[in-house]
């Protein structure tokens, strides 16, 4: 199996880990996520996936403008102290050229920067003024007919199965999403749905900031949202899944002892973030991603 780029045994260092399959490699998805285990991948609750040169899930993206998001959100943020609150509010149906001149227009584009340590700062610093719009949970696929490796339809997991025999959908676990971002959206600190590794392949545009938590320390975080009496949309079995808070960047003082890995992705590439990890995952410009579980 092709090497992966992280020092030590087993990853007992928590690094994110860069793994760049071959080919032949790349069309065993099941296989390759073992090896992904064996070289403790998991241990830092993300890694990255760069496929092989030479693969392509679509020829163009040339032929998308007139795709509809059906309920794009308009993500407020409150708080202080380094705790934050997102709240979303749905917006009227955009089409993908529509969002793309909204996130490239002077209100909503990404501000000058130096460079990522800048625009990081930026970020953060800036995090509860201007609203973006986000394209989240579009119901699809960009891949084209006939792509096999790594696509959500037949990754010939058990999810499958459940989908083939049972005839049980669900949406953006054995389905996929589309997410279109732009400047400052973001998916906050969230475990998946029932702890299932999460698929996400960033088709084109600006990079994306993550942050992991890795699992060993995610309890932490749950402690601290439940010690503060926070309420996620009146559940708090939810907190599990879609936990609204936002850490000042990046540490955070008001949870001490908790490890929070950055990485960036650039398009295209595949990220996985691994049961039990919480990940949080920030929009750097005008981009589209794809997502599902496994």
């Amino acid at each position: 199996m092709a090497g992966a780029e992280v020092d030590g045994p087993a990853n007992s260092a928590c690094k994110i880990m860069t793994f760049r399959p071959t080919m032949e490699e790349f069309r065993d998805f099941n296989q390759y996520l073992v090896h992904m285990e064996s070289q403790g991948a998991h241990c830092a609750g993300l890694a990255k996936v760069i496929p092989p040169s030479g693969w392509r899930p679509r020829r163009s993206y040339d032929d998308i403008d007139e795709l509809v998001i059906q309920a794009p959100i308009q993500q407020m943020v409150a708080g202080q102290s380094g705790l934050f609150t997102q709240y979303n509010i749905q917006k009227k149906p955009l089409k993908v050229h529509e969002f793309r001149k909204l996130a490239n227009s002077d209100q909503y584009c990404t501000p000058r920067y130096l460079n990522y340590e800048d625009l990081e700062r930026k970020y953060w610093k800036n995090l509860t003024f201007l609203s973006p719009i986000y394209g989240a949970d579009v119901n699809g696929s960009l891949y084209d007919d006939g792509v096999d490796e790594w696509n959500i339809g037949h990754l010939n997991s058990i999810l499958d199965v459940i989908e083939e025999d049972c005839g049980v959908s669900i949406q953006g676990v054995n389905t996929p999403y589309l997410y279109f971002g732009m400047w400052k959206t973001s998916f906050t600190w969230h475990t998946e749905d029932m702890d299932l590794y999460s698929i996400n392949y960033l088709h084109f545009g600006e990079p994306k900031s993550w942050y992991a938590i890795p699992p060993e320390h995610g309890k932490r975080l749950e402690r601290l949202a439940t010690g503060r009496k926070l309420s996620f949309a009146g559940h708090t079995a939810k907190l599990r899944t879609d936990l609204r808070l936002i850490p000042a960047r990046p540490a955070w003082p008001s949870c001490p002892g908790t490890v929070i890995i950055p990485a960036v992705l650039y398009a295209p590439v595949l990220s996985f973030p691994l049961p039990i990890a919480m990940v949080i995952d920030c929009g750097n410009g005008n981009c589209c991603a794809w997502k599902a579980s496994d």
